[in-house]
Parts: C-alpha cells; sequence; structure tokens
C-alpha cells in the first residue's frame, strides 16, 4: 500500500526536529452544495530543522517517531517566511 502524501503549511518550527503543518481540504457539502474547507494540523517529523512558519512543504506517512509524530517532511518548496 503506497504512503499517503499531502501539501500544507507550517504553523509552528519551534520545536527541534518537528514541523507542525497545517493540510487544508476543500469538499462540496452534501445539502448546501457550496464548497467548505476544512483544515488539520499534523506533527511532522523535521530531521534536519529545515522548516520554516509559513514554508509550504510536503509530508508523507511514516513509522511512528513519537506520541503524535506518524508524517515526516519530504519537501520544503520555497517559502514566503
Amino acid at each position: 500500500m503506497p504512503k499517503r502524501i499531502m501539501e500544507g503549511v507550517v504553523v509552528s518550527a519551534k520545536q527541534n526536529k518537528t514541523a507542525i503543518v497545517r493540510v487544508e481540504r476543500t469538499f462540496t457539502h452534501s445539502v448546501m452544495k457550496k464548497i467548505v474547507r476544512r483544515s488539520k494540523k499534523y506533527h511532522a517529523h523535521d530531521e534536519a530543522n529545515v522548516a520554516v512558519e509559513g514554508q509550504i512543504v510536503t509530508i508523507q506517512e511514516c513509522v511512528p517517531h513519537s506520541k503524535l509524530k506518524r508524517w515526516e517532511l519530504v519537501t520544503g518548496g520555497e517559502g514566503d517566511a
């Protein structure tokens, strides 16, 4: 089974080797037929501490690193921070 890959924005990079990434998803509401945005935060393992707040990054599923960290940073594209 392939690993899930998501793209999001780093909202916190204060912890050592950890970045908190907010991933937004959009869907159509079943009754109102409007497009709705929802977001969720994921704790991602950042081995080299390269993440910066506001940066757009890609994360992928991995084996658990700790109680909350089940994702790891794959790439850290160009950020606006």
